[in-house]
């Protein structure tokens, strides 16, 4: 499991003519029987990516494809991500979430203490479509504002946290893709290899991989959706070998660890 999931507490493109269109069917809504199959637009592959998730900036020159924070506007031009934290509460915020926020056996809150987020509670069907009502009303604002996808973190929060199940996770994904289907936004998964082959269950359509070279998974994600993969890698061997085993296939890109902006003397940007 990636060590970097995130980057959650600081973190959070119209289409260029080239990006290609898939057809995406639906997940069924639960008043309804069956639905037409919607089209939706996947980035391009191999394309020269940017992530922004810290905060934006006027992307290099042949950038094609960035990823930015839902409360960001949308970088002209290119196909956009819009990255929302789906799984986790942003720090600080747990008032916002009531009784939606996961709790132990001794009824305090689980938090991800490596980023100071606490955990949502997805373990219900009823506090599942809860937490979407107001996730998905981010996903309408990345709809507004004119992103071509959505990016919803921490994915993998089962992983780390036991009292939450995988099958919690996917029942929990698969409503943010139906929703994001319904508004023309194409769904990426985030991290989270295993699942890579299981779109029937997630409804998800490309993978935003961290560190798939350094935990020597970009194979898994190839697996799933071909070369419909983007890679952030934060280490510089783990990028090198990255660009050398897929880096004619798939987006891959260097980021620091805080995807902090030029001029920041911590900023780092590669690609192969």
């Amino acid at each position: 499991m990636p060590l970097i999931n995130r980057v959650r507490s600081c973190r959070r493109a119209v289409a260029a003519a080239a990006v290609a269109t898939a057809v995406i069917t639906p997940l069924l809504a639960s008043s309804t029987a069956s639905a037409a199959p919607r089209a939706v637009t996947l980035p391009p592959v191999h394309a020269d990516f940017d992530y922004q998730i810290g905060e934006p900036y006027t992307p290099p020159a042949g950038v094609q494809v960035v990823s930015r924070d839902h409360t960001a506007a949308p970088a002209a031009g290119l196909y956009n991500i819009c990255y929302v934290n789906a799984f986790q509460a942003q720090p600080g915020a747990e008032n916002e979430w009531g009784d939606l926020l996961l709790r132990d056996a001794n009824g305090d809150i689980v938090y991800d203490d490596g980023w100071g987020e606490a955990v949502l509670d997805i373990r219900t069907d009823a506090k599942r479509q809860r937490i979407a009502a107001k996730v998905n009303s981010w996903i309408d604002t990345c709809a507004s504002k004119g992103f071509n996808a959505v990016e919803p973190d921490n994915l993998d929060t089962f992983d780390r946290f036991d009292l939450i199940s995988e099958a919690n996770a996917k029942a929990f994904v698969k409503l943010l893709s139906q929703h994001a289907h319904d508004k023309g936004l194409a769904i990426a998964q985030k991290n989270t290899a295993n699942f890579s082959t299981e779109h029937t269950e997630t409804g998800l359509d490309f993978a935003i991989a961290e560190e798939c070279g350094e935990w020597d998974e970009c194979g898994d994600y190839t697996e799933g959706f071909g070369d419909n993969v983007i890679v952030i890698e934060y280490k510089e061997k783990y990028f090198k070998e990255t660009c050398a085993g897929f880096g004619d296939r798939l987006s891959v890109v260097l980021r620091d660890v805080d995807v902090t902006t030029p001029g920041n003397s911590a900023y780092v940007r590669k690609t192969c």
